[in-house]
């Protein structure tokens, strides 16, 4: 498997700015930081998880949607916009960013669980996403196995829960995705024991 990347220095003022963009395979997620004398001051991160489903895509367009991510992050930062394109890294959009935000909280299985407990939050644009429907597929979008679903309270807030099958476990992974008024966001969730 090869891993694609860019790394670019941009100086604004007396400040180097280290931009390193990859792409996290395994993650299904295009990321970019930025440092500042070796310290992250910036991240961010879309998911390209939806995009896998699409039978034009292909590497060299994972390749094209990360060239473009760095791009912009890089233009951000030499017209002195770079807050209006990174944040904490903890909101990951899909590729093309509609607004719609996933997060989830990882949970600590005790013993031999035979269900993980899942907690996520969803915003639309930094706020809350009340009424986001939330749904856990298997990992191959073909497979259109779905393990639970959910709607999301007035603070974006659902708590889901998937039975540990065999299955799940032996493919390491779920995705998930939340819709809401026409936006969808979809990611990528290891799972493990």
């Amino acid at each position: 498997m090869t891993i694609f990347g860019f790394n670019t220095d941009v100086k604004l003022a007396d400040v180097v700015y280290h931009v390193q963009s990859e792409a996290r395979q395994n993650d299904l997620l295009l990321q970019t930081l930025v440092f500042v004398k070796g310290q992250c001051v910036g991240k961010q991160a879309f998911s390209y998880a939806h995009e896998i489903s699409h039978p034009g895509f292909s590497t060299e367009a994972m390749h094209e949607l990360l060239k473009t991510q760095h791009k912009a992050v890089i233009d951000a930062i030499q017209q002195g916009q770079m807050n209006s394109v990174l944040g904490s890294g903890a909101d990951v959009q899909d590729v093309g960013g509609s607004g719609l935000s996933l997060q989830w909280k990882a949970l600590t299985l005790v013993g031999d669980a035979s269900d993980l407990p899942l907690s996520f939050q969803v915003l639309d644009s930094g706020k809350p996403a009340s009424g986001a429907e939330i749904v856990v597929r298997g990992v191959v979008a073909s497979d259109g196995l779905e393990l639970a679903r959910g709607v999301a309270d007035a603070s974006g807030a659902a708590a889901l829960s998937i039975a540990l099958t065999e299955d799940v476990l032996n493919r390491g992974a779920v995705m998930v995705q939340a819709t809401r008024n026409g936006k969808s966001v979809t990611r990528k969730l290891r799972v493990k024991r």
